[in-house]
């Protein structure tokens, strides 16, 4: 099972979509942030999700959480990239992986925040991802170079009519580490619903790159 929803994903399902590495972390407010890096690789199973209610940029760590005083990690100690991913039942489930790149231990509590973004200046587009309560949050901390990950379920825009989803390309995904009000842009072709419709939920940060079992 992998660690860790208009037309989404990568590259060989059949919701279409292509996630790509690395991120910028400045806000979008002109134009597109720079990316570079490999594409994701497919993994060969899907986790089941389930999505629960609840949007936001993550969750603060409860006082008395921290180990031994080690510090949230705030957006810059932090790369972003897609990982593994698998398409099934009309979705594709993305791992997004968080690499402490500073030179100090820090931590990660609870969930990222996560919408789907694209134009000139980037935007979001659509409503952000809502919370997948299945698996409960838990202090991560994070070495230098050490990595965690959150499995994101983007649903198939085509499982939703166009009046209502408003089928519109994307480019990025815009992520939010837990608790930050900085986020990462993470280069992801995709298509986004810019109604009302939410296709998007995520689960809670865990410890290691996303992986199937």
């Amino acid at each position: 099972m992998i660690a860790t929803g208009c037309s989404a994903g990568s590259a060989g399902s059949s919701s279409g979509g292509t996630a790509a590495a690395r991120v910028s972390d400045a806000p979008a407010t002109s134009d597109a942030p720079a990316t570079s890096g490999a594409p994701a690789t497919t993994a060969p199973a899907a986790a089941a999700a389930a999505r629960a209610s609840g949007t936001g940029t993550g969750t603060e760590a409860p006082t008395g959480t921290t180990h031994r005083g080690t510090a949230a990690c705030p957006t810059r100690y932090l790369n972003a990239r897609p990982g593994v991913s698998q398409g099934a039942a009309g979705s594709v489930y993305q791992v997004i992986d968080f690499t402490n790149i500073s030179k100090t231990a820090c931590t990660l509590y609870g969930y990222p925040g996560v919408s789907l973004a694209g134009g000139s200046p980037v935007h979001e587009i659509g409503p952000a991802a809502t919370r997948n309560s299945i698996t409960p949050p838990t202090l991560v901390t994070l070495a230098p170079g050490a990595t965690g990950n959150a499995l994101l379920r983007i649903t198939n825009a085509g499982n939703y009519p166009a009046e209502q989803c408003h089928p519109t390309a994307a480019q990025y995904l815009q992520v939010y580490p837990p608790g930050q009000t900085t986020p990462i842009y993470v280069a992801y072709s995709s298509t986004a619903c810019a109604g009302t419709v939410g296709i998007l939920s995520v689960s809670t940060v865990q410890l290691g790159a996303g992986s199937a079992s």
